[in-house]
């Protein structure tokens, strides 16, 4: 996969049943925040489960809970595939 983040691709670029780390988080302020709040942190293991038909949100498993994250939040969380 071609990235330009030194080895970390965005999160909504994550295909369905990979895996990856969460490697940093783009976002500020409220919505920093938020994906703190949901235990998005560096170091966590993430993977996209299920993707609406229009691609908008998508359900991810994150510490055995599914979340559904919109694209514009998932393109801020910087992950490496395991």
């Amino acid at each position: 996969m071609n990235n330009l983040y030194n080895g970390q691709i965005p999160l909504n670029m994550l295909p369905v049943g990979k895996k990856a780390v969460v490697t940093s988080l783009t976002s500020d302020g409220v919505n920093r925040r938020r994906m703190l709040d949901l235990g998005i942190i560096d170091g966590t293991e993430i993977e996209p489960l299920y993707k609406n038909p229009s691609g908008n949100p998508v359900a991810y498993l994150i510490r055995g809970a599914v979340i559904a994250l919109r694209s514009d939040a998932s393109e801020r969380i910087l992950v490496s595939i395991l």
